[in-house]
């Protein structure tokens, strides 16, 4: 029996519970949502597909060869067939799980520690490994690249690497005051979570939002020692890792005695918000306190929708188009309150088809799978086009650089925002 099988093959190992895969009923509605199998229509990169795919190897029926492995990462943890499943299987999770049952079973590649273990948990280590790429665009070799086309004779991949991150500012750590007094009487003690990317890349995204906190009565602390989330180790397998990091923030933040933990990222929202569910189960102690930890989470317009906000004195008067990313949308269950603080900040929201589609980041893909990404990201463009929106928002980093890529790509005369951004310039009557 594939029990039997799975006992023998994986003996050690964390591996799925087969009533997680066994009870599909194979009715194909996650083919209809899936972004993967709409580009290829091929079975196996459905959600379906990968399942029937780890459930041979379970079995042992087949081996985690290359192209198993390949599928699995191709999934593009969107979430999507999570949510259309009627009998309630996660054929995301089962994908990241499947990741997990690789990382365990086969030899890594040394790059693979070098990144998860070495770098991402030393946030000081990461700015660091931003400094070439910010002293590239500030001391203007960037723009002489592009005025003499040299970029243009890069392999695609390479080219589209290289124009998908922004232009970078000062870490949000050395600009923003560990803590930040609320404007007027203190109504809420809040711990900011900052998470990788928004320190590095969306730095002014970051101040705004605590700005716009401030500004609403909150007082905001924000531990600079926070590692990140877990999310990338948990995209490459890496579980102990992110376990690790997932116990190093609950003791940060919980000696802070907040009202609530808010983040800008909805990828890092998500994995904190789970960090109650699914990080540790087997562990009695970090389960209460993880719970308890993820109580307290929300996204930044989770947070600020459920509270009185003030009036801003400098409505914007753009045309705004907003992308819902799969982790704040589907992952979290967010996606009114976004909405609706771009229409406070006074823009006018134009909704675009496909709002809630996977735009084909995913974190890496664009690297990893750098043609399926592209193919996702050029139906997503088109349906961003037809709004003629001068901003797109959406709150994930990883989208907003896809978005931001596909922007130049298609040519479109558009920003990509953090929807804080707009709010906070809506406050503050400048457009910077």
């Amino acid at each position: 029996m594939a029990m039997q099988s799975n006992q023998t093959v994986f003996q050690g190992m964390e591996i799925p519970d087969e009533q997680q895969y066994l009870s599909c009923i194979k009715c194909g509605l996650c083919l209809s949502v899936c972004p993967t199998y709409r580009e290829s229509f091929k079975e196996a990169d459905s959600p379906r597909g990968r399942l029937m795919l780890l459930r041979k190897a379970l079995a042992g029926e087949l081996k985690l060869s290359h192209n198993l492995t390949d599928k699995m990462y191709r999934c593009l943890d969107c979430l999507a067939c999570n949510a259309i499943c009627p009998v309630g299987i996660k054929p995301a999770d089962l994908a990241l799980q499947a990741r997990y049952l690789i990382h365990q079973s086969e030899p890594q590649p040394w790059i693979k520690p070098l990144i998860f273990k070495g770098v991402f948990p030393n946030a000081n280590l990461m700015e660091t490994a931003m400094l070439p790429m910010f002293l590239y665009q500030r001391l203007g070799v960037q723009s002489l690249v592009h005025k003499l086309g040299i970029s243009n004779a890069l392999p695609a991949q390479l080219r589209d690497s290289e124009r998908m991150l922004p232009r970078l500012s000062r870490s949000a750590k050395s600009r923003v005051s560990e803590t930040t007094p609320a404007c007027g009487q203190r109504k809420y003690r809040v711990a900011f979570f900052l998470g990788c990317f928004q320190n590095l890349v969306f730095s002014d995204a970051s101040a705004a939002t605590v700005r716009v906190m401030a500004e609403n009565g909150c007082e905001v602390v924000m531990p600079k020692n926070v590692k990140c989330c877990g999310m990338p180790h948990l995209g490459y397998g890496d579980v102990e890792t992110a376990r690790a990091l997932a116990k190093h923030n609950i003791e940060t933040l919980e000696k802070l005695d907040a009202d609530v933990i808010v983040t800008d990222c909805a990828t890092c929202g998500s994995t904190l918000k789970e960090y109650g569910h699914s990080f540790f189960s087997d562990d009695a102690e970090y389960n209460s306190r993880a719970r308890a930890f993820s109580a307290k989470v929300k996204d930044v317009s989770e947070f600020l929708g459920s509270i009185q906000l003030r009036e801003p004195e400098h409505p914007n008067k753009i045309r705004v188009t907003y992308h819902d990313p799969c982790h704040l949308r589907r992952g979290q269950n967010v996606w009114k309150q976004p909405r609706q603080l771009l229409q406070l900040s006074g823009a006018e929201l134009i909704e675009m088809r496909e709002s809630d589609w996977c735009c084909g980041s995913a974190g890496t893909q664009a690297i990893t799978h750098y043609r399926d990404s592209m193919q996702i990201l050029a139906r997503k463009m088109q349906n961003v086009a037809r709004t003629d929106a001068t901003v797109i928002a959406s709150g994930c980093p990883g989208c907003q650089m896809q978005l931001g890529l596909g922007v130049q790509r298609e040519n479109l005369p558009m920003q990509v925002m953090h929807p804080i951004q707009l709010l906070d310039r809506a406050y503050r009557g400048d457009e910077k």
